[in-house]
């Protein structure tokens, strides 16, 4: 296999090694929730604070995270501050171990030790992860963000405390189920779609118990909802539950990124990629995370997928 290696036991390699001098990087390790450059309920403000407006168990809450003399510093304001505060390690990667990560190809261990500062997310929170994985559902990225803009400028709520202009926590589970048709034409949503959202919405609460089950229990209890298959529930665990083995199938460009930087071989296919990926049993995620981060990606053979445009049927 191309670029494949025995790895060392060094200090990057072994369980519950530490290298020195390294610190949490807010935008590696919160970077996967912000939705879009223009996400509502995500800023990073220029002194390098990162900004969230979540919707929490007690309510809408805004959360300020910055990196002062090395270490976290946070702030929050609002009904769900004291549940975003306790949540926050988590949040910042503290159930977290990359050092159980072995890399075993050359750009792996390259791109790990590169990205010292890469911690794997863990909200707590499953809808606020699931909804706009919906409606990244088999549209491209930039339609997707586009409707969450939309629908959580309309709908949420502006963010408390003195956050950025123009922030809002999404809308509670029973706003989302009463958001008319036309609205949801109106964001360039499909009805598939939002259906899907309706149906998780109405059963917002034991979703939400899925951030406390192990992953694989997680990803089956959302996949009990018409509409939502193996690429979303695995799109919504990752962040939710911080799942660091919860690798993400039916994608359309991922396989094909993987096989080409593990294997030259740009045509792979999500069995071909599950192979690839498997002397990184428990780490699948985070090693197809690291081959993102590295910038090893196939060269383009075709145009872009044209994005669609529901709003003028």
């Amino acid at each position: 296999m191309a670029g494949r290696f025995a790895p060392r036991p060094t200090r990057t390699t072994v369980r519950g090694g530490h290298v020195p001098g390294t610190s949490l990087d807010l935008g590696l390790t919160l970077g996967p929730l912000r939705r879009g450059p223009a996400d509502p309920t995500f800023r990073v403000t220029p002194d390098g604070s990162v900004w969230r407006a979540s919707r929490t168990p007690d309510g809408p809450g805004t959360l300020r995270v910055r990196i002062e003399q090395g270490r976290p510093g946070a702030e929050a304001w609002g009904p769900g501050a004291a549940w975003l505060q306790d949540n926050l390690p988590a949040l910042l990667g503290a159930e977290d171990d990359p050092a159980a990560f072995v890399p075993r190809h050359r750009l792996l261990l390259a791109t790990y030790r590169r990205r010292p500062g890469l911690r794997l997310t863990r909200t707590g929170l499953v809808l606020e992860s699931l909804i706009p994985s919906i409606l990244e559902q088999k549209v491209t990225t930039h339609e997707a963000y586009g409707s969450w803009r939309h629908l959580v400028r309309k709908y949420g709520e502006p963010a408390p405390g003195p956050a950025p202009e123009g922030m809002y926590a999404m809308p509670d589970a029973r706003t989302w189920t009463q958001i008319p048709s036309w609205e949801w034409h109106r964001a360039n949503v499909d009805g598939k779609r939002s259906a899907t959202i309706v149906r998780a919405a109405r059963v917002a609460a034991r979703l939400e118990e899925a951030a406390l089950m192990d992953p694989p229990a997680a990803r089956e209890r959302l996949e009990l909802i018409p509409g939502i298959g193996p690429w979303t529930s695995a799109e919504t665990v990752q962040r939710s539950n911080g799942a660091p083995d919860e690798v993400t199938t039916g994608d359309l460009h991922l396989p094909g990124i993987v096989g080409w930087a593990l294997a030259g071989d740009r045509t792979t296919d999500d069995e071909a990629m599950l192979e690839l990926l498997a002397p990184y049993a428990g780490q699948r995620h985070r090693a197809a995370r690291l081959i993102l981060l590295s910038g090893r990606v196939p060269p383009r053979r075709a145009p872009r997928m044209t994005p669609g445009d529901i709003r003028a049927l």
